[in-house]
């Protein structure tokens, strides 16, 4: 008999059971005793047992594939975020023994995650973006797909987890009102989409203690292409602007371009910063100062959701009692501190918070970098 080859039935006869008693053993289910069950598992761990995934599945009316839903809508500079988004995903999924099916859908357009679900290909899905109108949201919710969002949304029902962009940017806007700038501009895109609003919220939220800013900061949002940028940039300057923050990488990428073609000295003339962090900030001359997200982890943790909701784990496993906060095993639940590349970070712990479905919070690191002012750099508290 070839290892490889090896069947239930091969197992059965071998260890002289029947084949529903191996079956119950592997699964876990159903009454068997524990001596027989651990005399199957010795067995087919000396022997390399794997049980083919088709017969399995038919068994257990599963296919033992996720479906991750990207945006078809994304720009160049997004691309990073949600490769590392699918590696995370992926690498749990593959451990847990699933496979990753890809549906690319828009805003008008979810038709290849409508097949997937119409043709039974998926057990779960996981949302790799929300929106203010989700149209991939509200159809899992009617045809009661398991899935997890990444990202936030109001529905508490839905299970979701997110990166803590409303604590951070408020932070790092707190932070640079705290040195003494005053003239802060926000440039924004798609107020569609839910991560835009969080970071606005943010923006907005650090300026709430500031009586004499009752005005706030000026904000441009639906700011969409360079060329928009590059007009929003010559108004800011007119208007002394001392300071711009972009809501993300890409947006910060096209605002560099404009101060250049303008001969605008960063940090001197104005100074800039990212609510995102990418490689092409932190190699830029000067480096830029921004929020880094491990956005790995945030797939990683999105599949893990997923999976526990799959094999029923959930149980009200995520109401407003729990609190998980990864990062007390390394702080002892303080936010931690730490020099590097030039800069001070600040880590944020984890938390879970609130509602049926529940929303998980990661944290993130401010890197103050060389396009802030030296004040800032030096990680001075609010």
């Amino acid at each position: 008999m070839e290892e490889k080859n090896l069947t239930i039935g091969d197992i059965a006869e071998e260890l002289g059971v029947s084949k529903t008693t191996v079956s119950r053993a592997i699964s876990g289910k159903g009454r068997i005793g524990d001596a027989t069950r651990r005399k199957v598992l010795e067995y087919i761990e000396a022997h390399n047992y794997r049980p083919n995934v088709v017969a399995k599945g038919l068994a257990q009316n599963k296919t033992y594939n996720l479906g991750i839903v990207l945006p078809g809508d994304y720009n160049i500079a997004e691309l990073p975020f949600f490769q590392k988004c699918m590696l995370g995903v992926s690498r749990v999924a593959s451990d847990a023994g699933y496979d990753v099916l890809l549906s690319m859908v828009t805003e008008e357009d979810i038709t290849q995650l409508q097949r997937a679900v119409a043709n039974r290909k998926i057990d779960g899905v996981i949302l790799s973006r929300t929106l203010v109108e989700d149209a991939p949201m509200r159809y899992l919710q009617e045809q009661g797909i398991p899935f997890v969002a990444i990202g936030s949304t109001e529905d508490d029902n839905v299970v979701q987890i997110d990166n803590d962009h409303r604590s951070a940017c408020r932070e790092l806007t707190a932070r640079m009102l705290a040195n003494g700038i005053r003239r802060i501009a926000l440039i924004g895109g798609n107020e569609g989409h839910v991560v835009n609003i969080s970071r606005l919220r943010g923006f907005e939220d650090a300026f709430a203690g500031h009586a004499d800013l009752p005005d706030g900061g000026r904000v441009v949002m639906n700011v969409n292409d360079s060329d928009e940028v590059d007009r929003t940039v010559g108004r800011l300057l007119e208007e002394n602007t001392e300071c711009i923050v972009c809501m993300d990488d890409f947006l910060c990428g096209c605002v560099l371009s404009a101060l250049k073609k303008r001969q605008i000295d960063v940090p001197g003339r104005v100074q800039v910063a990212s609510f995102y962090d990418s490689a092409m900030l932190t190699s830029h001359l000067p480096s830029i100062t921004s929020i880094r997200f491990d956005v790995e982890e945030l797939g990683a943790g999105a599949c893990r959701l997923l999976l526990r909701m799959l094999d029923g784990a959930q149980d009200g496993a995520w109401g407003e009692k729990n609190v998980r906060k990864k990062a007390e095993e390394r702080s002892g639940g303080k936010a931690e501190e730490r020099s590097s590349g030039g800069g001070k970070h600040t880590r944020r712990v984890d938390e879970k918070i609130g509602g049926s479905g529940g929303r998980t919070l990661l944290g993130y690191e401010l890197c103050f970098r060389d396009s802030t002012l030296p004040g800032v750099s030096k990680g001075e508290e609010a």
